[in-house]
């Protein structure tokens, strides 16, 4: 069965000023991983399973200890085909990479597909935050976005999924059976804005079809 969703298409003009680049092959631009106890697993097995020429970028929030330096992105460096970095302030955001959130800073995607960072207050006790992530990434590329909320404590997410939502964007939320901890999928679940709830295993192959053909197979 083919889900089609109902989207819009814009003209590419990767110079208009108020609008956010849009990358060629790619019916959404950014995808939002959030996650936070249980989600370095998660992480790591939705990324091996994409393919190295997965045309969006990937911004990733997972909350860390902020006590110490992140390894996150030389571990999943090792795991996927994509490149994997540490977001730092001023990035742009590439298709077919990763950027990951460092620890106590919140990642914020602009319309000009650069990255900002902000140690500013904690959202719901967490930097970084999911909700703020997802907001910018709604609010920088509107209904060519992907908010993905996965195993977590908390209900960190839950708000920002509905900023994706309001802009035409699509989300998707980690099933209970497959998440090791269900406290902010349930929590994106409960806030009605989920348009789809899969088992970890069916998430790559829902942004591959998401991505490159506007569709869930």
């Amino acid at each position: 069965m083919v889900q089609q969703l109902s989207r819009s298409q814009e003209p590419e003009d990767v110079d208009a000023p108020h609008r956010s680049r849009h990358f060629p092959g790619a019916q959404f631009d950014v995808v939002a991983l959030a996650s936070s106890a249980g989600g370095i697993a998660a992480i790591s097995h939705i990324l091996e399973s994409l393919p190295a020429g997965f045309p969006a970028a990937i911004v990733v929030v997972q909350h860390l200890d902020p006590r110490h330096r992140s390894l996150m992105a030389e571990i999943l460096r090792r795991r996927t085909p994509l490149e994997v970095v540490q977001a730092a302030e001023g990035d742009r955001i590439r298709p077919g990479t990763v950027h990951i959130a460092p620890p106590d800073r919140h990642l914020l995607v602009n319309r000009d597909g650069s990255l900002s960072l902000s140690h500013s207050e904690l959202v719901h006790f967490v930097r970084p935050s999911a909700d703020l992530l997802f907001e910018s990434v709604a609010a920088s590329y509107e209904e060519r976005a992907i908010a993905v909320v996965l195993t977590g404590t908390g209900s960190d997410g839950s708000l920002g999924v509905g900023a994706i939502k309001k802009m035409g964007g699509t989300v998707i939320a980690q099933d209970q059976e497959s998440a090791e901890f269900f406290g902010m999928p349930a929590a994106a679940i409960k806030s009605g804005h989920a348009d789809f709830i899969l088992r970890l295993d069916e998430i790559p192959t829902a942004l591959t079809t998401l991505v490159t053909e506007g569709v869930v197979r």
